[in-house]
């Protein structure tokens, strides 16, 4: 179903509303200035499944720190994960590394989407979004925001996955030739701020006109997806030892989730339970109790357990202090702040 107008006129339509109410963001810049690739792509892999006001910061520290991708590409690896340390997905900051070392050894950035897609960690939304906003390629970029702001402008039943492409294919088809990257945010701005998942604001919608949804007068109901799985639940053991004020830290296999991340050293995660208690070292053993996390695929139920400890514990590791401890994992903050207080 169609709105009451022809999309035909909607880019026109969308881009006055941008140059009135764009949000200024810390990877934008001023208004009308070229775009440094290293900062749209930065700012791109650091949104990903992470919210605008959470990622900001980060965004700042990491450009105050490496303002370059040759920086970012010669920083050690523990020191780019350890920055990363909040933002989730740990996957991302292993191919943000990797990827700005193939941009440095390259001595510039691809500017196609085909040339983008092909570094690591850049998907089809990334590529798009980089080659219209950082050299106005006539680029599509469909993240979530514009997937909802699509099904309800055509007001899309049926299969999601369908959907989808319907979506992909039309906003393509409306990317003006000219000013390619200002009509990608400002479909991330009206799906962040006007067309959001709930308490839409219709009444100020610079494309209400052209909504079929609205026409319908159920926009809420759109998009309109299957049921989410539930996730499955596992169980593990974190262990805090202290010796001195500090903490025990050990670091994760550089493989597989939170890989290369410091961590508290602890037992497997299983589906089956926590399992038996079993210390790495013999101390006087007290729980102040379980913290949950949930990641992509799973829920996690962690039993923490604190000791002071005389020695070192066998195995790799280092003992690390209040400052080093800030660059755990969430999970594993969350557990040492369950056990230390102030930390």
């Amino acid at each position: 179903m169609r709105g009451a107008a022809p999309l035909s006129r909607l880019p026109e339509d969308l881009l006055a509303w941008f140059d009135a109410h764009a949000r200024e963001l810390p990877w934008r810049g001023a208004r009308g200035e070229a775009r440094d690739p290293y900062r749209v792509w930065l700012s791109e892999i650091m949104l990903q499944q992470t919210t605008v006001p959470h990622a900001a910061p980060y965004f700042e520290a990491f450009v105050r720190r490496w303002p370059t991708v040759e920086a970012l590409a010669a920083a050690p690896d523990e020191a780019v994960m350890s920055a990363w340390a909040g933002l989730g997905y740990y996957a991302r900051a292993r191919n943000l590394l990797k990827c700005a070392r193939e941009v440095a050894a390259r001595g510039a950035w691809p500017d196609t989407e085909d040339g983008l897609r092909a570094l690591p960690g850049i998907g089809p939304y990334t590529a798009g979004a980089i080659a219209a906003i950082a050299f106005g390629r006539q680029a599509a970029a469909v993240d979530g925001n514009v997937d909802r702001v699509f099904a309800r402008l055509l007001a899309l039943t049926g299969d999601w996955a369908e959907a989808k492409k319907v979506i992909a294919r039309e906003v393509r088809a409306l990317v003006p030739e000219s000013r390619p990257g200002d009509f990608a945010e400002a479909l991330m701005d009206l799906g962040a701020t006007v067309c959001t998942p709930v308490s839409l604001a219709c009444g100020r919608c610079p494309l209400a006109r052209y909504c079929a949804a609205r026409k319908e007068g159920t926009p809420e109901r759109y998009p309109i997806k299957p049921p989410k799985t539930v996730k499955p639940v596992r169980h593990g053991q974190a262990f805090v030892m202290m010796r001195n004020g500090k903490v025990w830290l050990v670091r994760r296999p550089p493989q597989g989730l939170l890989g290369g991340m410091l961590a508290l050293p602890g037992t497997e995660w299983r589906e089956a339970g926590a399992g038996e208690f079993a210390p790495p070292v013999e101390a006087d053993w007290a729980s102040p109790g379980e913290v949950r996390h949930v990641f992509t695929h799973f829920s996690l139920r962690l039993t923490v357990w604190r000791a002071e400890v005389r020695a070192a514990p066998p195995g790799e590791g280092r003992w690390a202090g209040a400052d080093e401890a800030k660059g755990l994992p969430t999970v594993f903050a969350k557990a040492l702040k369950s056990a230390v207080s102030g930390w």
